[in-house]
Parts: structure tokens; sequence; C-alpha cells
């Protein structure tokens, strides 16, 4: 019998790049996600989009789209997810990252809202709320007038007495300020047997014993991911915050992949791209070095790195008027 098709995506991921609270690494998160049969996952750090690289290179290992973002915690307390939506949002929300960083120093990100809105165009922005109150209530009409229908509300469980209640008034407190809920499983490490590691963060970051944690342990323990059909079954009660994940997604397209170093074009010979130019020149010195031929296994491994760079694209191929 065929599994019904899911719609559930998983945006809220943590890696172990978000230092002494994540509990995996890209790569196993991605793993684990192919099992499960996601189709992409949102890799959001907190202050830091540094697990990218390992995250894109999850991403080509297994097929599950990367989503990047990142988590910012405001220096009022408030703390929002954010999502490039194309190249130039990724651009500017890793300046916003970098104003943080260097405000605060190793390890901390100091921002504002004053900053978040110097740099909100092109990013999808959710709120990671505690309860609904007066205090999110307000956030959410901040967050609303900045981002307009790329403002979102997360709901996720806390496993706490009153639960349910406390998402469906999240709900409903969305749904009277107009900003869409989304249903987010904030994961910090791939599987269940991962959590003891993760308490072991948790202590050293507070300077305590695994023992002595008590409260100060995250705040519930479901942090596993899991499958998007479980995810579906756990927000039945929310259909809407289920649809706004898949939404999110689609409108996330900026692909890492599409980043790479780009050499500066620079005058070499007149009428010759770079390619061609750093042959010519490469032949000219292995003349000077061989005067009475190149040897075979010196030509072999010229030939080799000059087409390795080629299909690298490591040389520009523009020709201007005056040279490459």
């Amino acid at each position: 019998m065929t599994a019904p098709a899911t719609t559930y995506v998983e945006l809220q991921v943590t890696s172990h790049f978000s230092f002494l609270r994540g509990a995996s690494a890209p790569e196993e998160l991605f793993a684990a996600a192919a099992l499960m049969g996601h189709s992409a996952l949102g890799l959001c750090d907190r202050g830091s989009v540094a697990g990218m690289v390992r995250g894109l290179s999850g991403q080509e290992a297994t097929g599950v789209r990367l989503i990047p973002g990142a988590r910012v915690d405001l220096r009022d307390g408030r703390s929002l997810l954010l999502y490039p939506k194309d190249r130039a949002a990724w651009s500017r929300l890793t300046r916003l990252l970098s104003l943080g960083k260097a405000r605060g120093g190793k390890a901390n990100c100091w921002l504002d809202w004053s900053d978040v809105a110097a740099w909100a165009e092109g990013l999808v922005a959710v709120l990671l709320p505690d309860a609904a109150d007066e205090r999110t209530r307000l956030d959410l009409g901040e967050l609303r007038e900045l981002f307009g229908p790329d403002a979102y509300l997360a709901l996720s469980f806390r496993r706490r007495p009153g639960d349910f209640a406390r998402l469906h008034a999240l709900d409903a407190l969305g749904r009277s300020v107009g900003v869409r809920c989304v249903a987010m499983g904030d994961i910090l490490y791939h599987a269940p047997e991962r959590r003891p590691l993760q308490d072991v963060l948790t202590a050293i970051r507070e300077k305590t014993t695994v023992d002595a944690l008590g409260f100060k342990r995250e705040r519930f323990t479901d942090r596993a991911l899991k499958s998007p059909a479980e995810m579906e079954r756990r927000f039945a009660l929310f259909p809407d915050a289920i649809r706004a994940t898949a939404d999110i997604a689609a409108a996330c397209r900026f692909d890492l992949g599409e980043i790479r170093y780009q050499y500066p074009y620079e005058e070499v010979m007149a009428g010759r791209t770079a390619q061609e130019a750093l042959a010519e020149l490469t032949e000219e010195g292995a003349a000077r070095m061989f005067p009475g031929g190149v040897p075979p296994a010196y030509q072999k491994q010229i030939d080799h790195e000059l087409r390795l760079i080629g299909e690298l694209g490591y040389a520009p191929r523009r020709i201007t008027g005056r040279g490459c």
C-alpha cells in the first residue's frame, strides 16, 4: 500500500554549529532526513550560518534540499527565524549577522529590532513565542508591519501541562492579528539516542554537572528529528500550520550552490581568454625549463592541471578589448 503524500517541511533544525546547543552534525541531520522521507530541511543555527557549507554537502549527498536560515535572539528578548528567499536576501541576512557578531564578539550576536528592520527585505521571518500574551500580540503587530505576508508565528510542542491549550491560544492570537502560524519541531539532534550528549552540552554551557542541571535542561526533551508523517499527525489540529511549512519552503528557493568564488578579471593577453593565456604561458615556461623537450610525465601532469582548471571554471572567460 502506498503511503499518503506528506506536506510538512521541517524548518527549524539546529546543528552542532550552534555552540553547546545542537548535538548533531549537518551531515547526520540530512542523512536522517533522507531516511525519514523529508524533501527539505531548514537549517537555522543561532546567530550564525557557519553550518551551511556542511549542510550543502548534506544536500548534495542525500538530495534533501537545504533551506538556509538563521535564528537571531534580539537584545530585547525576542527570537526570530529568518530565511532568505533569494540570493540578494541571503546577502542581507549575512550582513545582519556580521553586524551582530562585530558588536558581540566571540560566541555572541548582538542585534536589535532596528537592525532586523534595516535588512529585512526578501526575508521570511518566524517569531518564536513563549505564550499567547500581550507581549506576543505586540511583537506580532510589529512583525506583520515589517514583513507583511512573510511574517509567521511558530507553533512548537513544549511537552508541558496545558500544551495544547497554549498552541490553540497562539493559533487564535495569530489569526486575530493576521499573522499565519507555522508548525515546527525545534530540532536539536538527528536521533533520540543523541539526547544524553545534548544534556552534556547544556551542562557545559551552564557550567554545572548533568545531575545538577534540573530545570536548566532544554525546556522539553522531544527534540529529535521526526518523519513528515509523524509531524503531520502531531499537528493534525492545525492543518494550516502544516501547509505553511510547505509554503515557506516554496518561497525560499535560494540555493547555496549558486554562490561560488568569482575570480577577478585581469588583463593578461589581448585576444586570449584567461584559460588560453594560462596555457600559453605554461607552455612557454615548460619550454624554458626543458630546452630539449618536455618529458612525457611532466606534459601529462600539465595537461591534467590545465584541464582541471578549465572544468572548475577557475579562469574567467570574458575577453575585453584590452585583454581578459
